[in-house]
């Protein structure tokens, strides 16, 4: 379940928000075009830090970046300037780099210089307002028996920067 184009259903953007902010207890199950409310047993009044998030992070498959609605696109947005207003630091993930691009699937390495990808994260970064250096590019692992060195890398330099921005939120807060 993730954010659906029809209002009713999907994840309620305001309980995103409110997990964002801390106010959603663990056990929590998000249901389609239900809130939840402050007088809900999993509604937390007082959040700490530790309840709060630290990291929006928005995960899509390169070749959906053009193919995602108008609709869900909004609420995307909504929900990442809800989260800038409140100081929470965000990133997006950009999948399956591999199926998108054929010269990416053929060497890896060529992720970051490949002109396609290059387009689709300045598409994504446009249309969402997420920084360029904040979108990373990984390749999913879905058929391989071994895990690859160069794959790896993708996605250990997302997490880091991740676990890095998180750690400047710790800091600032």
């Amino acid at each position: 379940m993730g954010l659906e184009e029809d209002a009713n259903r999907g994840i309620c953007v305001e309980d995103i928000k409110l997990a964002m902010m801390g106010h959603v207890k663990e056990g929590y199950e998000f249901k389609y075009g239900s809130k939840l409310t402050e007088g809900d047993r999993h509604y937390n009044k007082q959040p700490t830090l530790n309840d709060k998030v630290h990291v929006l992070a928005c995960v899509v498959p390169v070749d959906k970046v053009l193919l995602l609605s108008d609709a869900v696109m909004r609420k995307m947005r909504e929900v990442r300037l809800a989260a800038r207003d409140i100081g929470i630091p965000q990133v997006a993930i950009l999948t399956k780099i591999d199926e998108a691009c054929p010269e990416v699937k053929s060497d890896i390495r060529k992720t970051y210089t490949n002109d396609y990808l290059k387009e689709k994260v300045e598409q994504f970064s446009q249309v969402l307002g997420i920084p360029l250096n904040c979108i990373f590019l990984v390749k999913n692992y879905h058929s391989e028996s071994f895990v690859k060195e160069d794959v790896d890398t993708l996605i250990l330099c997302a997490l880091r920067k991740i676990i890095d921005y998180g750690e400047d939120f710790l800091n600032d807060v």
